[in-house]
């Protein structure tokens, strides 16, 4: 199983790579910088609003149809029909709840606009998540990549067009990043919903009361998991639009996006992860494998490149916003100083999230895949807890600034209890000196970062400097194993 993760996440993480960086830096950047704080804060506060209630499109489906199907294989068919007839009636109920919260917490028309589209988008992308569950648990790994980054693929040239192809007469509108995503997220659907159906050897809907009945109750741990979990990640801007003045709400959410950006997008790349480690954890614990080796490698792997990416990013704050966000024309200097200055100091806080976060997506998945619903429901529940206690009083002192708080104090209270339940469920060996030398390599990324900020290079010069001798740490203390990796990827054995 160590081969079947390491080869198909090498290859996930090279489309993905190739992909998603260019869409990140090139497009999404580029439609922020456009259309400035601003009009992408008020789209981001929807974005976010609309994935409070997100759970009621997929009711823990996706997530206990990628256990089950990596268990029993024979039930694709089965199961297929009916649960297309359940996502058919939970976007109802969706459209039904998100419009009424709105309604009162006082959208206006123009919100309301907004919602329907990044409602209907929520709607597609949560069906093609479904549709890729079925195809990466039957392990067809190759096929999910592609389908991973398909989405991307088509946004790019969607976007590129409108934004550098001259084509219209007006400025690029965020609206039009809307109905692209739109376009995109439904010819992905159409391509992944072929893929399943001629794997499934679909042929018609069928309702099937009792299954549908039988679907709902099992995915209820794991619906009540993500609604959990997606409330203390997403709830922060919501708090930000809410709680401060219009102007400034609007303003200091578009301020927060910006910092939190490139955590999304490094988040995006870590879930890769979690969607490799879910089927292929879950088929080891039905066969009585030990999942140890398996936690320690991927863990491994992504706490070194967490540690990496969250200290160059709390070195060079100021110099990467810098970089992506320039001015707009209607700014003054001081205004667009203060601007990026805010953004820097968010991002410097919200990266060290990113360290948790991957830890989410290797004990979090392991105890997902062990069945251990209700200690996961407890935790993100105080997750929850955390992070609205801390919105509603460090907002309107700190503004943004105090959602950055609150998400760090969120992510690393549930991580570190994932990792304590993970160890007294499993009892994995207690490994001192890898514990070592993970402490050991966080003080030696951090001494490099401090000296890196003292060469008179240019920045990225320096921070590629620090990159470098990070990795070469962790090399040096066995993180990245590079004989480990070449032995498990020329092992004949596929498990």
């Amino acid at each position: 199983m160590q081969k079947k993760f390491l080869t198909n996440l090498a290859l996930l993480l090279f489309l993905n790579l190739l992909v998603k960086p260019f869409w990140i830096l090139g497009i999404d950047r580029s439609v922020q910088n456009t259309v400035g704080a601003e009009n992408y804060g008020f789209y981001f506060t929807i974005l976010n609003f609309s994935f409070l209630f997100n759970i009621l499109l997929d009711f823990g489906i996706t997530n206990f149809n990628n256990r089950n199907i990596a268990q029993n294989n024979q039930l694709l068919n089965k199961h297929f029909s009916s649960i297309l007839m359940v996502k058919f009636l939970l976007l109802g109920i969706y459209l039904l709840v998100t419009f009424s919260v709105g309604l009162i917490i006082g959208y206006d028309s123009a919100q309301f606009q907004m919602l329907a589209w990044v409602t209907f988008n929520q709607f597609l992308l949560s069906f093609i998540l479904y549709l890729r569950s079925n195809v990466s648990g039957l392990l067809l790994f190759k096929t999910d990549s592609l389908l991973s980054v398909l989405d991307r693929l088509l946004m790019i040239l969607f976007c590129s067009v409108l934004l550098w192809g001259n084509i219209t007469a007006t400025p690029f509108q965020i609206e039009w990043f809307v109905y692209s995503q739109t376009v995109a997220y439904g010819i992905t659907a159409i391509v992944a919903f072929f893929v399943v159906t001629y794997k499934a050897s679909f042929k018609k809907l069928v309702w099937n009361r009792p299954f549908i009945l039988m679907i709902l109750k099992k995915s209820l741990p794991f619906a009540l998991l993500v609604l959990l979990m997606t409330q203390y990640n997403r709830i922060d801007t919501v708090f930000i639009e809410r709680l401060l003045p219009e102007r400034i709400g609007a303003e200091q959410t578009g301020i927060y996006a910006q910092g939190y950006r490139l955590l999304d997008a490094f988040n995006n790349i870590a879930l890769l992860f979690a969607v490799l480690l879910l089927p292929l954890f879950s088929k080891m614990i039905k066969l009585k494998q030990s999942v140890e080796d398996l936690v320690r490698l991927s863990f491994s792997l992504l706490f070194a490149v967490s540690v990496i990416i969250a200290l160059v990013s709390y070195f060079y704050n100021l110099e990467l916003m810098s970089w992506l966000y320039p001015a707009h024309s209607s700014e003054s200097a001081s205004e667009y100083s203060k601007r990026i200055s805010e953004s820097a100091n968010i991002l410097r806080l919200v990266m060290f999230g990113f360290v948790a976060i991957s830890s989410v997506y290797v004990f979090g998945t392991l105890l997902t895949a062990n069945g251990n619903l209700k200690v996961l429901n407890i935790i993100a529940a105080s997750g929850v807890l955390i992070s609205v206690l801390l919105n509603s009083t460090l907002v309107p002192r700190m503004e943004a600034l105090g959602s950055a708080y609150a998400s760090l104090s969120a992510q690393f209270v549930t991580s570190l209890a994932q990792v304590i339940a993970v160890q007294m469920i499993f009892k994995f060996r207690l490994n001192y000196k890898f514990l070592a030398s993970l402490a050991i390599f966080v003080i030696g990324v951090f001494v490099v970062g401090s000296f890196s900020k003292t060469l008179s290079y240019d920045w990225k010069i320096n921070a590629a400097i620090m990159i470098a001798f990070s990795v070469l740490l962790s090399f040096v203390l066995r993180l990245l194993h590079i004989k480990k990796l070449l032995e498990i990827i020329k092992s004949e054995s596929t498990e």
